[in-house]
């Protein structure tokens, strides 16, 4: 196959699955047969664009190929004539025409790309197969990409879907937005998945990369895809906007060998500013919306204090702990508890910060979690005690399954040692 054919139907597909899959669910009322029929049309288009040249407008004929097939499938099974007698029965309840079948199907597709959404992220499915479930029909990745980027075997993540989709299918989950009493804990885990998905582009967990910017942008474009569909829930712009100030700093995030780079040691002259400004208006947005300010306003208002500062020394460390003061409030967690005792550390001194970590270390959630003896041995170096830091960082190391992030704490380490040396001479 000509490359350039093949380059475009795969950018077609990137930028139409979501809106195929979604309105044949409508149709089908069956994800997995959706995500089928979808398949089929581009198929369909891999065997014919090659020979006929692209279609002027390939989104639209995907779709009606994949509209014909459907309409096929539910002749083939019988189905038709239910799905018109319960829409007619439906509409005869609130005195209105049952609606042409083919009109129905073409009708704004941001309401099904909405639903899909809800789908994808449902509670009943678990976190994992939210991600993975997500990632194959909003995102339009392969099962492959998708193991490649959270480093899992292909047939963990091939299975992770299908049982997803089994699972959705004997549950009879409704395709629908939720109600008002289910909307706020099911946007919340639509918004959880995104979030999963954006931080495990921004620090990978495991592996040989400290970033993975596919993934980032992946979890943006569904963060602003949402925003769109849902411009009064101040949440969804809240996330959009810590993902867009996060991103920001992507390119000051690594050193020339990949190297990571802390936050208060980065170049920002090399943060995005667009994506800041973006982020920034977002937040605006979020907070003009009224209400108190959730979990991801909240962080996104922490990382605005990063970002509106041109200087690290310049940054506003008294807001910042107040904010997570609120944070703290709204969403008491250890880890918030340890970002805020770094703050207090800017804001009042290592002294005051040490105290507050070392409270945490009897926590049981964090007991394997590396940040907690990295942010400590942080301390105890600021307070000179370098032995002291030097096993911290040590300990740090062992616990982090990320190759960059394991040999960054094992420097600081070695640094942290030769001070000491230095102390004793």
């Amino acid at each position: 196959m000509d490359t350039a054919i093949h380059n475009t139907i795969d950018a077609v597909w990137r930028m139409e699955s979501a809106k195929l899959i979604a309105g044949l669910t409508r149709l089908v009322r069956d994800v997995g047969i959706a995500e089928d029929l979808a398949q089929e049309a581009l198929v369909v288009a891999l065997e014919q664009w090659p020979k006929a040249g692209v279609p002027e407008n390939p989104g639209a004929w995907l779709m009606t190929t994949a509209k014909h097939r459907a309409l096929d499938l539910l002749r083939r099974k019988q189905m038709l004539d239910r799905k018109h007698g319960e829409l007619g029965r439906e509409m005869a309840e609130r005195e209105l025409t049952p609606p042409d079948f083919d009109a129905a199907f073409d009708d704004d597709i941001g309401d099904d790309l909405l639903r899909l959404m809800f789908i994808a992220c449902h509670p009943v499915l678990s976190p994992e197969a939210r991600v993975a479930l997500t990632l194959r029909l909003l995102g339009g990745l392969t099962t492959d990409e998708i193991a490649r980027a959270f480093l899992v075997p292909e047939a963990t993540i091939a299975q992770r879907i299908v049982r997803a989709k089994r699972t959705l299918a004997q549950e009879d989950i409704p395709f629908e937005v939720p109600g008002s009493k289910e909307l706020p804990q099911r946007l919340s885990s639509v918004l959880g998945v995104i979030y999963l998905v954006f931080n495990e582009g921004y620090s990978a967990t495991a592996g040989d990369d400290w970033m993975r910017p596919a993934l980032c942008e992946e979890a943006l474009r569904l963060g602003r895809i949402l925003a769109e569909l849902a411009p009064q829930e101040a949440e969804v712009h809240g996330l959009v906007a810590l993902m867009e100030i996060q991103a920001s700093r992507s390119a000051a995030r690594t050193g020339p060998e990949g190297r990571p780079v802390l936050l208060l040691d980065q170049d920002r002259a090399k943060w995005d500013r667009l994506l800041i400004q973006r982020g920034l208006a977002a937040l605006e947005r979020a907070e003009s919306l009224g209400g108190k300010r959730g979990p991801y306003a909240l962080q996104a208002a922490i990382a605005a204090c990063h970002a509106r500062a041109f200087k690290a020394e310049d940054t506003d460390w008294a807001r910042m702990v107040q904010l997570y003061d609120e944070l703290a409030q709204l969403m008491p967690s250890p880890i918030v508890e340890l970002n805020r005792a770094v703050a207090v550390s800017m804001a009042s001194g290592p002294g005051d910060a040490l105290k507050l970590v070392d409270e945490l270390t009897a926590e049981p959630s964090l007991k394997g979690y590396h940040l907690l003896p990295s942010v400590r041995g942080d301390l105890l170096a600021r307070l000179g005690r370098f032995d002291e830091a030097q096993v911290e960082c040590e300990r740090a190391a062992a616990m982090t399954r990320n190759e960059r992030e394991h040999e960054l704490l094992l420097e600081r380490a070695r640094e942290f040692a030769a001070r000491a040396r230095r102390l004793v001479v």
